[in-house]
């Protein structure tokens, strides 16, 4: 290992864990982020400074992790997000207003009053109860697989 890697070790043994530290905390808690800034810092640290002059470089460490995430933030600002168009088309399908509401409850009720009054036990006990098969079974008197049958 030659002294330029020794003093690399050396610094990163000394430092990695407070630089990290301070970053997570200037991204809010962003851990995943945090470790690509410290790694980023420390590979600027290996290309540019003289590791074996002795000279401390724990102020240039945490200046340029600040500096990163500075960089990053504005980035992020520019860049406009990043959007899946078949996201916001699933949320607009899949939200439901007082109107559908109202007509899923009517036909419901109607698509209940068809039913046999043993069906709809079994119904009530296992969706609206949230019971289980076994659970509803032993509410009603009968087997879970006549449970399971009627549902």
């Amino acid at each position: 290992m030659s002294a330029k890697e020794r003093a690399m070790r050396t610094l990163y043994d000394e430092q990695a864990g407070a630089l990290y530290a301070y970053v997570v905390r200037l991204l809010g808690g962003d851990r995943y982020r945090a470790e690509d800034v410290v790694q980023e810092t420390l590979l600027r640290c290996w290309r540019t400074q003289d590791l074996t002059s002795g000279q401390p470089l724990r102020p240039w460490l945490f200046r340029v992790a600040r500096n990163l995430v500075i960089d990053d933030y504005r980035l992020r600002m520019t860049r406009p997000q990043e959007v899946d168009g078949n996201v916001w088309l699933e949320d607009l399908l899949t939200k439901s207003d007082d109107v559908d509401w109202l007509l899923s409850s009517m036909l419901l009720k109607e698509a209940f009053q068809h039913l046999s009054s043993n069906h709809r036990e079994v119904l009530y006990e296992t969706y609206y109860s949230g019971r289980s098969m076994r659970e509803a079974g032993q509410v009603l008197g009968i087997p879970s697989g006549t449970v399971k049958s009627r549902v």
